[in-house]
């Protein structure tokens, strides 16, 4: 009797082993990030200072002069950094813009095609054929066809960013087991029916993977296209142009470095959406 209330005695959780594990966890998850990112800083300063000592200062600038010459200083009573921040608002709203037609025409896309293999036979070559025509050879194209304006800046994101949402939305619609779609035409549903309440769920894993991948692109999308046009209120790509022509090198990685931020930051933004869209009951295989 004493040995069975001892077995159903609940155990005490220690705190202090509580805060201990779950130290242990964050040191795991973000250990190896810090330790790489130190690792990348020492080379950084290996092979600026290497090169300063060969007089070739203005190739790899230090990452404290970038942080001096580009944030901290003020030209003529105004910071820097005003550039950089009105650029970086117009990037990202492109990018945001364009990322949101690109989930709209891929999903629709991917939905239309899932219907029947003849439409997807018909529909697919050209969302392949989209992804493979050089981004390079078609800016200049849509600006002397539709102008420099703020939309084409938004067709380029679109175009670079259309066929991730395309493939991994059809991938995850057809994805379906047989035995799934089976039990759903036994008991007589509609192909809506099917659609909305089998094949998207079944997608959404995949439906944000492509989201994920699509911002990334769309960041590069509003880059390029603002790179190329060189018109109208200056963006991060016209920026970047302007600091390489006039050889500011600081200010140039400055640039470069928040346009892989803003791209980082929209990418884990999405992350964490999918994460509490589809989280609670999608588990990744191991």
């Amino acid at each position: 009797m004493t040995r069975t209330l001892e077995a159903t005695t609940p155990k005490t959780v220690n705190p202090s082993r509580t805060v201990a594990t779950s130290t242990s966890a964050r040191l795991r998850n973000w250990g190896p990030p810090l330790v790489v990112f130190a690792a990348i800083i020492v080379v950084w300063y290996a092979a600026a200072l290497y090169l300063e000592s060969l007089g070739r200062t203005t190739v790899l600038p230090t990452p404290h002069r970038i942080v001096i010459d580009s944030f901290l200083p003020t030209d003529g009573g105004r910071p820097i950094t005003t550039d950089l921040l009105r650029a970086l608002w117009l990037s990202t709203e492109v990018a945001l813009i364009g990322l949101a037609i690109s989930i709209v025409i891929g999903i629709g896309w991917a939905v239309l095609m899932s219907q029947a293999r003849w439409i997807e036979r018909s529909l697919f070559p050209y969302a392949v054929f989209l992804q493979c025509v050089p981004i390079l050879a078609l800016v200049p194209l849509i600006g002397t066809t539709l102008g420099y304006s703020f939309e084409s800046r938004i067709l380029v994101c679109v175009l670079i960013s259309l066929f991730p949402m395309v493939s991994n939305t059809l991938f995850g619609l057809q994805a379906v087991e047989r035995s799934q779609r089976e039990l759903f035409k036994l008991q007589g549903a509609s192909r809506f029916t099917v659609l909305t309440k089998l094949q998207f769920p079944n997608a959404m894993p995949a439906i944000f993977a492509g989201m994920r991948i699509s911002a990334g692109l769309a960041v590069v999308g509003a880059i390029v296209g603002d790179f190329f046009f060189r018109r109208g209120q200056p963006g991060l790509g016209i920026l970047i142009n302007n600091y390489a022509s006039r050889v500011q090198t600081p200010e140039l990685f400055a640039a470069i470095i928040t346009a892989a931020i803003l791209g980082v930051a929209i990418f884990l933004i999405f992350g964490l959406i999918g994460r509490l869209a589809v989280g609670r009951w999608y588990e990744p295989a191991s």
